[in-house]
């Protein structure tokens, strides 16, 4: 079958299974070469950014097992990790004669229909909770249409039912949002939302290439070039700062996660703006790849708290993490 009869789910689920098989285990764990795993996660981010959605939730599956001293996934699974917390029933945890179970319906799963196995947050009679989930159970279950999406399509993030599914703690009460790789991991995701702004920017580098900037283009480039070399330059440092201090002893990993999004989110925003004012509706209209790219790239930079994100960055900014937490 050729790659555009292929829907959006079902192509980024075969990326999503090569990636796992070929590529996934070279990247190095957070504190490991940081700056190589963030740079690995930039460039699937610039080459679909529904697989590096993909790709992100199963290399910080394998941080978060690694962290908590489980075991990293087996060859031949794909995992994601499905945290998301918004209002409602949510999914909850009971412990039995025959270990945790877990019950409930937890949205925004992505690799839904994909993946093997999941890491997935649940509230417990004695706190919140990380769990492994072997998705291969009756129980467990994809809530079709719960994803009409265009943006992000192909990252597949359907709701999940879960009915008495057994389940294994990774990790003590509040343990998944206490460990330092939970800082680590955000800059992961602005990793990959950097890349989609790369890729946005794509055609407006192509005119230059082929000589087509009028003075007007040429400055929104010139903007563009800027923004972008700016954010991966503050990307390869974050990275070596990790490296330096992987198990937060400093105190500083909240910060530098709430400013390197903050900054990715900035970016990736200006970015879509400049691009859009200097090309004109063109490349939107007749390029499929770039109209995918930017409808991904607004999607998926939602997953930033923005105003909220800032106010704590200021409070931070100005008392340090402890007293910003009174």
């Amino acid at each position: 079958m050729t790659d555009h009869l292929l829907t959006p789910e079902r192509r980024t689920a075969d990326l999503f299974a090569d990636f796992v098989k070929r590529d996934a285990p070279g990247v190095p764990l957070p504190g490991r070469s940081t700056a190589r795993r963030l740079a690995a996660l930039t460039a699937l981010g610039r080459q679909d950014l529904s697989l590096a959605r993909l790709a992100e939730g199963h290399l910080d599956a394998a941080a978060i097992l690694h962290e908590l001293d489980h075991p990293l996934p087996a060859a031949g699974e794909r995992w994601g990790v499905w945290a998301a917390r918004p209002p409602g029933p949510g999914v909850h945890a009971t412990r039995t004669d025959q270990g945790w179970r877990v019950t409930g319906v937890k949205p925004y799963c992505s690799g839904a229909r994909t993946c093997t196995h999941a890491l997935v947050t649940a509230d417990a009679d004695d706190g919140y909770r990380m769990f492994a989930v072997a998705l291969e159970h009756p129980g467990a279950a994809p809530v079709e249409g719960t994803w009409p999406a265009i943006g992000m399509a192909g990252s597949d993030s359907l709701d999940m039912s879960f009915t008495d599914v057994p389940a294994r703690a990774v990790g003590g009460v509040e343990g998944y949002l206490t460990r330092p790789g939970f800082q680590h991991g955000g800059i992961g995701v602005a990793a990959c939302w950097l890349g989609g702004a790369h890729a946005v920017a794509a055609p407006l580098y192509e005119r230059a290439v082929a000589g087509r900037l009028n003075e007007h283009a040429a400055a929104h480039l010139g903007a563009v070039d800027l923004l972008l070399h700016t954010a991966d330059a503050v990307l390869h440092q974050a990275g070596q700062d990790i490296d330096a201090d992987p198990l937060d002893e400093r105190e500083e990993a909240r910060v530098r996660s709430l400013r390197v999004r903050a900054l990715a989110d900035k970016v990736c925003t200006e970015v879509v703006e400049h691009v859009g004012r200097a090309t004109g509706a063109g490349p939107l209209c007749h390029d499929e790849r770039h109209a995918r790219a930017v409808a991904d790239l607004t999607v998926y930079v939602r997953q930033h708290h923005a105003e909220a994100n800032l106010a704590e960055l200021g409070r931070l900014a100005t008392t340090g993490p402890a007293e910003a937490a009174r």
